[in-house]
C-alpha cells in the first residue's frame, strides 16, 4: 500500500493543466496542500485551464489550494510565490518542476526567441525554482523534488531533429543529476520522472500531426509521481524514473486503463531507446 500525502505541501510549476494538474489532483485526493504557480491567470485562447480553475479542482478533490500567477522566468515572482506558499501552509515538502516549453523544430526553423524561451523556462526555471524552494524543503521531514525530465541519452538521433529542445530538456535532467548529489546527505530526494509513452495533454494538440490515439492519460504520470513522493526521501535520489517502471514496482501490471484508446499501439516518448 502506498503512503499518503495528506498534510504535505506541493509547489507545482505550470500546474494549471496537463500532467502538472494531474499530479496536483492526485495529491489533493489525499488531502494535500497544493500551490499552483503558473502564468495562466485568464483563459488562454487555445489551451484549457487557469490557475483559478486548477485551484477549484484541487479543493473539490479534497485538498487545499493556493493559486499564484507566476512566470518562472522571473526571479522576483518565483521567490515571492515561494514566500507566499510558506506563509500560507507553513512550509514546502515537495517541488514539482513541471513547467516546460517545447519546439520540435530544426536549427534553421527555430528562431532565437523560441530558443531563449526554452532555455529560460526549462533550464533556468528549473534551477531557479529548486534553488528558491530548497530552504523550505530542507526543513521538511520528507523533502522531494520531482522534475519532469528525461534520462540523459546522447544518441545523436535525439538531437538531430530538435537540437535546441533536447539541450533544454537535458538541462533539466542535469539539474537533477547535480543537485541530487549535492543534497543527498541532507535527505532531499531529487529525481526525474518521464513517461514511457506519449501523454495526451493540451500541449500535445499544439504539435502538428499529433493526436491522442496511441497516447496514455496524464493519470499514469500522476500515479507514478504519487508513488515516488509518498516514499521516504532517503530511499532514492538522483534517479531517472519511467512512469511504467515505477508503477510496476508498486504491483501494477495492467496498464490498459491508462490508454486513451485501449488496444491501440502506443507511441513511445522521446529520448527512450
Amino acid at each position: 500500500m502506498m503512503s499518503t500525502l495528506a498534510g504535505k505541501t506541493l509547489f507545482v510549476t505550470g500546474g494549471s493543466r496537463g500532467i502538472g494538474l494531474a499530479i496536483a489532483l492526485r495529491a489533493a485526493r489525499d488531502g494535500a496542500n497544493v500551490v499552483i504557480a503558473a502564468k495562466t491567470e485568464r483563459p488562454h485562447p487555445k489551451l484549457p485551464g487557469t490557475i483559478h480553475s486548477a485551484a477549484a479542482e484541487i479543493e473539490a478533490a479534497g485538498g487545499q489550494a493556493l493559486a499564484i500567477r507566476c512566470d518562472i522566468r522571473e526571479e522576483d515572482e518565483v521567490r515571492a510565490a515561494v514566500d507566499a506558499a510558506v506563509q500560507r501552509f507553513g512550509g514546502i515538502d515537495i517541488l514539482i518542476n513541471n513547467a516546460s516549453a517545447i519546439s520540435l523544430t530544426g536549427t534553421l526553423a527555430t528562431p532565437m526567441k523560441r530558443v531563449d524561451l526554452m532555455f529560460s523556462v526549462n533550464v533556468r526555471g528549473t534551477y531557479l525554482c529548486t534553488q528558491a524552494c530548497l530552504p523550505a524543503l530542507l526543513k521538511s521531514s520528507n523533502p522531494h523534488v520531482l522534475t519532469l525530465a528525461p534520462p540523459l541519452n546522447l544518441d545523436p538521433r535525439w538531437f538531430r531533429d530538435h537540437t535546441a529542445y533536447t539541450i533544454a530538456k537535458y538541462g533539466m535532467s542535469m539539474c537533477v543529476l547535480g543537485m541530487a548529489a549535492e543534497f543527498a546527505d541532507q535527505g532531499v530526494a531529487i529525481n526525474a520522472l518521464w513517461p514511457r509513452t506519449v501523454i495526451d495533454t493540451a500541449a500535445l494538440a499544439m504539435l502538428p500531426g499529433m493526436t491522442p490515439t496511441g497516447c496514455r492519460k496524464p493519470s499514469i504520470m500522476a500515479d507514478a509521481a504519487h508513488a515516488i513522493l509518498s516514499a521516504p526521501s532517503r530511499q532514492r535520489t538522483g534517479q531517472f524514473l519511467i512512469d511504467e517502471e515505477v508503477l510496476r514496482e508498486t504491483g501494477v501490471s495492467d496498464f490498459e486503463p491508462y490508454a486513451v484508446v485501449p488496444g491501440v499501439e502506443l507511441l513511445p516518448d522521446l529520448f527512450l531507446d
